[in-house]
Order: structure tokens, then C-alpha cells, then sequence
């Protein structure tokens, strides 16, 4: 008669068949990969030893079991195609992530790409924030205006809604703030009425939920401005200075990053002629942790200058004789410093965490800024002076490439900060859209 295994016995027995199917397996797969010679033979290889483990705990099993760890090495090999060196921070020269498709995109848009904007007369109560300035942009914010000057004169306004790539909604963050019938807090309810109108007068809004239209603001309460227009929210393409992909309101990829550019009219400086010889720079209000951190650590060291309140000196010659200028995070992750620096050929040096920069879709930013966390300010001189002195020349190199797309101009010219916000636009655009009625 056939013995009845107890169940006991049976647990048992299935727990050590686990450490034993693993061990099995991976004697199998040392023999099959020790004994194949079909591994490819690369040029220049390299071994890593990888080490996988596998633990069953049976603490909680009644019987208590203790199986130890099963351990396997094998070698994996990667195959090097002897690339060129790069720098000690893996920054490639290219100022483009893509150059040849860069500029065969630049070209199509330029040659299709449409914006309707919403009509309004200088008899509007609320002209002056929803047309173009009369005067010369200026300030901190003049980014906004630039933009919106410029688009007016450009060849990419179309009349016809049809053949409309975006809408733009023309209304001026910087000119509702300054406007005492608005001011800071009715900023959303002047948004919210102004989509409502828009949506019943015109068909152009409900036809895609807004996810074809947006608007410009380089002032940090415009990421705000949707705030009570409740789809809008999550749908308009916003294209703001404060492009902080932590916060909420900015959705990177739906949103473009505008850069803050303060207006020049001058040439750059004669570079070639400048000394730089101070390693870092920064002045600024206190006006962050990360500000006040900075002048903590840095504040009385003779080769980086960090300097808290206005300068005694021209801020532009501090610029000219500084190798690296420090953009650090104020009350947003924004300033025009990183404008500045470019302008003065100085390397700009980004300190601030979540910052979706100005042209990253297009721009390679490591090939001509250094780009750190704030946590590594007690660290900051070790990173910059473990910058060669070819590898700062790359940067500063870098930094001249780019120069012109950071400058605004009164009329727009081919490759300046219009044409690459626009370009931002281009990549945006939905190839998905119901047709219009007549």
C-alpha cells in the first residue's frame, strides 16, 4: 500500500527546490555562455562584472528555513567604436542636439507655419493689453513685448483661420499687471472672461479645446493667469520665462521656455580684447535660500564673486573679466542673466534645480553652459576649475555660436529669439484638427 505524504513533508521539499532550480539554471548559463563562441568580436572591448542576486526569505515560513544568497558573475561585453575625446563633463562641441535637422525643420516652417491672432481696435478699453506697444520694448520683462511686435510683423499672420496653425491670445501678462482696473490678483478673472468671449464670438477655441492656441508672458504671475479658466489650464501652450517644470501650472513638452532677455541695442563687446581674470561672478538680490547659500559659502572668496545688492563697479565690466557667470535661481527659476552672460561672452553657470531652459528642444546646453544642482554650490570652485583650459575654450566658443539667439531685434532676423520661440511653436503644433464651417 502507497504511503499518504504528509503535508509537512510536502512544503518541504517545494522549498528546496527553489535555491536548487536557481542554481541549476545558472550553471546552465555560465556552461552555454563560457562555452559559445559566436560572441561578437569588437574592436576594443571591455568586461563588467555583474552581480545578480536572488533571496528567498522563509522567515515567515513555520518552519523557519534560512536558504543564503545565490550569486552570479558573468562578463558582458560592450562594444566601443574609439570615439573622439570628449570633455571631462561629456559636453559634445555641437550647440545643436541636431543641426542638419534643425535647419531642414527651420525651413519648412518658415516656409508654412501660420498664427491667427485675435482681432482687437485701439477703441477697446483694454487695447493697451491686448495690441502690440507703440513704443520700444524695455525692462525686465521685455521679452513679452518683443515677441508680440514681432510676430505682428512677421510673414507667419495669417487672416484666415483656416490654414492656422495656433491662435494666438494676444493679451499682455506685464500690461494687466500694471493695469489698476486688473492689477496681480484679477489677472485669472480677466482671463477667464476673455476665453469666454472668445469661445461664443469665434468657432476657432471649441473646435480643439484651446490645445491650438496660446499665449506669451515673461513675468513669473503669467503661469498663473489660467488659473480660473478651468480647461484652458491643462490645454493652452504657454510660452513663459518662468519654465519651471517643478511648480504646477508649467507642463514641459505642452509648454516652450521664453528666454528673459534684457534689450540691447549696442553690438556684443570686442571679446577677443576683454582679460577674464576672475573665475566666477554673481550680484544679485537675496531674494532666494539658494541666493543667500551662494553668498554664504562664496561671499568672501577671492576667485568667485558673489555679491549681494547693486554693484559699485559697471556690471558689464564684471562680466567681461569673469570666465563664468553664475545665473542662481531668484523667487523663479528665471533671470536675464543667462542673456547677460551670453551677450558678454562670459560661460554662463545654470544653479537652479527644475529649470526647463529657454531652446532646449534645439539647443544642446551642455556645449556651452555648465549646468549644476543647488546642492552643489559648497562644491561650485572644485566643478569650474576642473574645467580645462581646452574644454573652456570649447564653452565660450559655444557661447559666441549661440549669441544670436538670444538677442531680440526691432524687426525680426532669421535665427533670433523670435524665429526660435516660433520654431518651439513649430514643434507644438497638432497635425490632428476638425475642420472649420463656413
Amino acid at each position: 500500500m502507497a504511503q499518504t505524504q504528509s503535508p509537512w513533508m510536502s512544503s518541504f521539499r517545494g522549498l528546496l527546490l527553489i535555491p536548487t532550480c536557481l542554481a541549476l539554471n545558472a550553471l546552465i548559463f555560465i556552461v552555454f555562455y563560457n562555452s559559445s563562441g559566436s560572441a561578437p568580436n569588437f574592436a576594443s572591448e571591455s568586461e563588467i562584472i555583474q552581480t545578480h542576486q536572488f533571496q528567498y526569505s522563509a522567515s515567515d515560513h513555520p518552519l523557519n528555513v534560512s536558504i543564503s544568497t545565490l550569486q552570479i558573475r558573468h562578463k558582458v561585453t560592450l562594444e566601443h567604436r574609439n570615439p573622439p575625446p570628449l570633455p571631462s563633463f561629456g559636453r559634445a562641441k555641437g550647440v545643436f542636439h541636431d543641426e542638419e535637422l534643425f535647419i531642414e525643420d527651420y525651413k519648412e516652417m518658415n516656409n508654412s507655419f501660420k498664427i491667427y491672432v485675435y482681432p482687437h481696435k485701439r477703441s477697446d478699453p483694454f487695447a493697451r493689453s491686448l495690441l502690440p506697444e507703440e513704443f520700444e520694448p524695455h525692462g525686465n520683462y521685455a521679452s513679452e513685448s518683443y515677441f508680440k511686435k514681432s510676430l505682428i510683423k512677421s510673414h507667419f499672420i495669417t487672416d484666415n483661420p483656416k490654414e492656422a496653425d495656433f491662435f494666438f491670445l494676444p493679451f499682455s501678462i506685464t500690461g494687466l499687471r500694471n493695469d489698476r482696473r486688473v492689477s496681480v490678483s484679477g489677472i485669472p478673472n480677466f482671463i477667464r472672461d476673455y476665453i469666454y468671449t472668445i469661445s461664443h464670438r469665434y468657432p476657432y477655441w471649441n473646435r480643439t479645446g484651446g490645445t491650438d492656441h496660446f499665449y506669451v508672458a515673461c513675468h513669473s504671475v503669467g503661469r498663473s493667469a489660467m488659473d480660473k479658466s478651468g480647461e484652458a489650464k491643462s490645454s493652452v501652450v504657454q510660452v513663459v520665462c518662468s519654465s519651471s517644470y517643478f511648480l504646477t501650472g508649467y507642463i514641459s513638452h505642452k509648454d516652450a521656455a521664453l528666454p528673459q532677455i534684457w534689450p540691447r541695442k549696442q553690438d556684443p563687446p570686442n571679446l577677443a580684447s576683454s582679460n577674464r581674470t576672475r573665475l566666477a561672478f554673481f550680484a544679485g538680490a537675496m531674494n532666494s535660500p539658494t541666493r543667500q547659500e551662494l553668498v554664504r559659502v562664496w561671499g568672501k572668496d577671492s576667485e568667485i564673486f558673489a555679491h549681494s545688492g547693486r554693484l559699485r563697479t559697471p556690471y558689464a565690466d564684471e562680466l567681461l573679466k569673469s570666465k563664468f557667470c553664475l545665473h542662481v535661481k531668484g523667487f523663479e527659476v528665471n533671470t536675464a542673466r543667462v542673456g547677460d552672460s551670453i551677450f558678454y561672452g562670459c560661460v554662463p553657470v545654470i544653479i537652479a534645480n527644475y529649470y526647463d531652459l529657454p531652446f532646449g528642444d534645439i539647443l544642446n546646453w551642455k556645449s556651452f553652459s555648465v549646468v549644476v544642482t543647488t546642492s552643489d554650490i559648497p562644491r561650485l570652485k572644485d566643478i569650474l576649475k576642473g574645467i580645462s583650459d581646452e574644454e573652456y575654450q570649447v564653452l565660450q566658443s559655444n557661447v559666441l555660436k549661440v549669441r544670436r539667439h538670444f538677442k531680440w531685434h526691432p524687426s525680426p532676423v532669421d535665427y533670433d529669439t523670435f524665429h526660435m520661440v516660433m520654431y518651439q511653436l513649430w514643434l507644438r503644433r497638432t497635425s490632428v484638427r476638425l475642420p472649420l464651417m463656413d
